[in-house]
């Protein structure tokens, strides 16, 4: 049975690190939350480390500038450790071809500018178009704000009769700007293996990001006998990531699924919060209804 908490501080002194998720719980696309920036700064004031855990689609340099703009402070956190450079390593290391469509908006175009270091001077990648593509990479639809999955329908339909594979680069599948609710790769990818065609993931929950966040934490001397906590309001990759993963998690459930438990997004009523979980068959060990 989940531990509802009211503040971080209530459990966090049992962590060395957290793997904090970004999207409804350091902020909601449009600006920062003041608590929740409060809670991670005076957890890193006591000495504990903060890996901002994220599935974006960019590598972390543009991840940063974003917090940045946004008014995120940099003594909120150590590392942004961000799905796009698992997959963009996967991508480098030529998972789905060395000639790839990139379906997604202009602002993930340094998901292939910003080579990694480890892949100066290797063999590169090259963007076609689809029609001479090997596969694809998807950051997200060409038009967040307006497409929906199933216009990508007849394309897809092609690609996989093609039999061109899917590089999902964040498998995240919406999330809310502001209050507005988008989608995002995850959703078209999943679309694309409804259909039968084949998709590569490396964001949350998926393995590789933690494989990533956990030799960052490394290099900044934390190391493998460290206690992580997982924090996210995504229960199929926050939640479902930490536990695949062995670690504790916090559930914010005032995020993604904010409706389903209550009329005060603060405060989750414990039945609700637990049959829901039951349903999905997650059990974390704490939740809280905003991150403060």
């Amino acid at each position: 049975m989940t531990r509802i908490i009211s503040s971080l501080a209530e459990v966090s002194a049992s962590y060395d690190a957290l793997l904090c998720d970004l999207w409804g719980c350091l902020h909601n696309g449009v600006a920062p939350f003041p608590a929740a920036v409060a809670a991670l700064q005076a957890y890193r004031a006591g000495g504990g480390k903060v890996v901002l855990l994220t599935n974006a689609p960019r590598p972390a340099k543009y991840v940063t500038g974003t917090l940045d703009r946004m008014g995120v402070p940099k003594d909120a956190y150590d590392l942004v450790v961000s799905s796009g450079d698992a997959a963009q390593d996967a991508m480098f290391a030529g998972a789905v071809g060395r000639r790839v469509w990139h379906l997604g908006p202009e602002k993930d175009n340094g998901f292939f500018t910003e080579v990694p270091p480890e892949w100066q001077g290797q063999a590169g990648i090259e963007l076609v178009p689809f029609e001479e593509a090997e596969g694809i990479v998807c950051t997200g639809p060409f038009d967040e704000m307006n497409e929906v999955p199933e216009d990508y329908r007849p394309r897809f339909l092609l690609a996989k009769t093609r039999g061109l594979p899917m590089l999902c680069a964040n498998p995240d599948v919406v999330v809310d700007l502001g209050d507005r609710r988008i989608y995002c790769a995850g959703a078209l990818a999943a679309l694309y293996e409804d259909m039968g065609g084949e998709a590569l993931y490396f964001g949350k929950p998926h393995p590789p990001i933690y494989d990533l966040a956990r030799r960052r934490l490394a290099e900044i001397g934390v190391g493998e006998e460290a206690r992580l906590l997982a924090i996210g309001d995504g229960i199929n990759t926050d939640v479902a990531g930490g536990e695949g993963e062995g670690m504790d998690v916090l559930f914010v459930t005032g995020g993604l699924a904010a409706g389903q438990f209550g009329s005060d997004v603060e405060h989750p009523e414990a039945d609700l919060l637990e049959a829901w979980l039951a349903a999905r068959q997650h059990d974390p060990q704490f939740s809280i209804g905003r991150l403060r």
